[in-house]
């Protein structure tokens, strides 16, 4: 894939509406309808026109991101494009699809031990107080269980505030999956705060961290690789970018 053809692509699906649901499928489609090779070379270049700043690498690269996540059923190659990535030394889409496990881990065991001096409540009474109730205190108590099924829940509460949401995803120790759920969230997976919380955090599994470093800051992409606890895929990951850093996505300009 040109250069050319690759951000006429991404500023095509930038001018799409609907809301990030829509961009996000209409990636995978876009990314299954493309041969593997173009499809990786699709991914490096948005990655790569993001960290310079082009607004609508900037505006489509999250949703292409979490679609590697959550759309495998439009993009059955996902395994491949790792392959071709690798094959094609494309570090930028290469480095997308770290595996492996966290860096820390906690038993499920321990955390269901742990829920449950926090609650006593059935499944399905706490599904409905994570999504309605007002009491800040309740809703704090609530977004720290790890069943992501509640967190799922507390996620939608209107009353849900940015710092509890980001004192969730720095949370240690912790289970992977309420991680997940608020990298799944387009409401607050988009804040600062709470992408450098979840990619700092040595729970979270290195294929969700690996999705959430091009999106991070150039001090936070700096701090990141000498970060003692982060997966080492991480660490690589950050340096790579900063090598060819031109331009950090906060308050940049868009190219011409």
């Amino acid at each position: 894939m040109t250069p050319e053809r690759a951000r006429l692509q991404l500023q095509r699906l930038s001018q799409l509406g609907g809301g990030p649901l829509v961009l996000r499928r209409a990636g995978a489609r876009l990314l299954a309808s493309l041969l593997e090779p173009d499809a990786t070379e699709l991914l490096a270049a948005a990655v790569g026109l993001s960290r310079q700043g082009w607004l609508p690498a900037l505006q489509v690269l999250p949703s292409l991101l979490l679609a590697l996540e959550e759309d495998r059923d439009l993009i059955p190659s996902v395994d491949a494009l790792r392959r071709v990535a690798s094959l094609h030394q494309l570090s930028e889409a290469e480095d997308l699809f770290a595996c492996g496990q966290p860096s820390r881990e906690l038993d499920l065991g321990a955390a269901e031990r742990a829920d449950l001096r926090l609650v006593s409540l059935p499944l399905g009474a706490l599904r409905s107080r994570a999504r309605l109730t007002r009491n800040p205190d309740e809703l704090a108590r609530l977004a720290v269980v790890s069943n992501p099924v509640v967190l799922r829940e507390v996620l939608k509460n209107p009353r849900l505030t940015e710092p509890l949401v980001v004192r969730v995803a720095a949370r240690q120790p912790a289970r992977p999956e309420p991680l997940m759920e608020i990298f799944r969230s387009s409401r607050w997976a988009a804040l600062p705060r709470v992408r450098r919380a979840l990619v700092f955090n040595p729970y979270l599994p290195p294929s969700i961290g690996a999705k959430i470093v091009p999106l991070l800051s150039r001090a936070d992409l700096e701090e990141l690789t000498v970060a003692s606890t982060v997966h080492p895929a991480l660490k690589q990951q950050a340096s790579r970018l900063l090598s060819g850093h031109h331009q950090s996505p906060q308050g940049s300009r868009s190219l011409p």
